[in-house]
């Protein structure tokens, strides 16, 4: 069976990290959407999206395919309804498509569909940007699970403190001399070739994903996920890093996702607690405005290449959009659209030959080429948030 994940009707709600990627291509927990679904189902799955993203995410349609909507998160349970739909079949949640049978060229019509209700309370869905982080910790445990079982894991260091040792999972390469893990809240995964430098602490839940390093002395708090290739330093408390992105110094991030190719300065911090304990408000790309998150506990939302400079501060509940660079003294304001070169004194447009600089020289440094092909996703993004920028 080919399967297929489509964005389905959240996709605004998850920008500004789907400017750059499909909804299957956010990562939550150890694994992206996409990686967990391919886990879970045995194949490689291909995705429908927006169509200035299909040359680097391109659709694979074959005879007989199954469509799953890419913000539900897979989970036993639900991968046995869907390897068990046919023809003229499709899970719904509410009212929202879960997944559907189509043959090639086919007309999706729900109303000639025979609809299986699907009603479980495992059900794990991003539809909000705040999702991300808010539903980490519980992802995490769910990939810690999928990827250890029946497997045995690297020895824990001599000189490394742990606590719940069931629940730290080490695979090869790693290197972690003198640190603590304490996985009593939550499991801990350390991925291959990554390194955790002396005198960091780590609580669960947490993923350290291929690759990535944590400086020295270190504190992470749970439901945080650091992403492949990048680097942490300082104090960190439940975020995502998708993965080639840099926090490398002090300073406090919390309540936060970071996409990729990303950089804080030193001493970077965030405020993920309004002075007055009110309810967070982020800016909605779909609405034009801020909306309620419902939380207490909200802090950077940065799409990816954006970057700022040493000491920035960024308020409570602050977007910013893609390859924006900010720096300079003060609180720069709650929304950064995309391409916006300032801070707190005002921002002008980063123009994308600039942009398209740095993004090369950092790319480079990972051994990564910065194609014709992400220089045209970037003009895209940075022709379409034109509306944001202040002229």
């Amino acid at each position: 069976m080919n399967y297929i994940l489509f964005d389905g009707n959240v996709r605004n709600q998850l920008l500004p990290f789907t400017f750059t990627r499909p909804v299957a291509d956010i990562r939550v927990g150890i694994l992206t959407i996409r990686e967990k679904w391919e886990k879970y189902l045995g194949n490689t799955i291909s995705t429908v999206t927006e169509d200035y993203l299909s040359a680097k995410f391109p659709m694979v349609e074959r005879g007989h395919n199954i469509l799953i909507n890419a913000s539900f998160l897979p989970s036993e349970d639900l991968i046995k309804i869907v390897k068990g739909l046919s023809e003229n079949q499709a899970v719904f949640v509410d009212d929202e498509p879960l997944a559907f049978f189509t043959t090639e060229g086919q007309e999706v019509d729900f109303d000639a569909y025979d609809v299986i209700k699907y009603k479980h309370n495992d059900i794990l869905r991003i539809q909000y940007t705040w999702d991300i982080f808010k539903l980490n910790g519980e992802a995490i445990q769910r990939d810690f699970d999928l990827l250890t079982k029946g497997r045995k894991s690297q020895a824990i260091p001599e000189m490394t403190v742990s606590f719940n040792n069931e629940q730290i999972f080490i695979e090869q390469g790693a290197t972690l001399p003198l640190c603590s893990l304490n996985a009593t809240d939550g499991p801990i995964y350390i991925g291959e070739n990554t390194e955790i430098m002396e005198g960091s602490m780590i609580r669960g839940p947490f993923a350290l994903c291929e690759g990535a390093t944590l400086k020295m002395s270190t504190k992470i708090y749970g439901g945080t996920t650091i992403g492949p290739h990048s680097k942490v330093g300082g104090e960190v408390n439940n975020c995502v890093i998708f993965g080639f992105s840099n926090k490398g110094h002090d300073g406090f991030l919390g309540n936060s996702v970071i996409g990729e190719w990303c950089n804080l300065g030193a001493d970077t911090n965030n405020s993920n607690l309004k002075n007055n304990y009110a309810e967070v408000r982020l800016w909605d790309y779909e609405t034009g405005g801020f909306v309620k998150t419902g939380l207490k506990f909200c802090g950077l939302m940065m799409g990816d290449h954006s970057k700022c400079g040493i000491n920035t501060m960024f308020n409570t509940g602050t977007v910013v959009g893609v390859s924006a660079n900010i720096f300079g003294s003060g609180f720069p304001r709650n929304f950064i659209p995309s391409f916006s070169w300032g801070g707190s004194a005002g921002f002008s447009t980063y123009l994308t030959k600039k942009a398209f600089e740095v993004a090369k020289i950092v790319m480079e440094r990972r051994n990564i080429e910065f194609t014709e092909t992400e220089a045209k996703i970037l003009e895209h993004i940075f022709e379409e948030t034109s509306q944001w920028r202040r002229k």
